[in-house]
């Protein structure tokens, strides 16, 4: 399993919508984010830095792999 590296939320949202995905709404600082094959929501804080457990469990929930996930950045 690859290192994940430090990136802020905006990079995460840039690296999503290359995999497919778009913005749907913004509450606050958190950003929602859509697919719609198959159906898949994701909800992104809009930080300066993401911790890595909440960067790993965004890549879980998007259905990429990390390694597909760092070739996007």
């Amino acid at each position: 399993m690859s290192k994940l590296p430090r990136i802020s939320g905006r990079e995460c949202i840039r690296a999503l919508q290359k995999a497919g995905f778009s913005i749907k709404r913004q509450q606050g600082s958190h950003v929602i984010l859509r697919k719609n094959i198959p159906f898949t929501q994701l909800v992104v804080p809009e930080h300066k830095a993401l911790d890595r457990g909440t960067l790993r469990a965004i890549i879980r929930q998007s259905g990429l792999s990390v390694n597909e996930f760092i070739q996007l950045l």
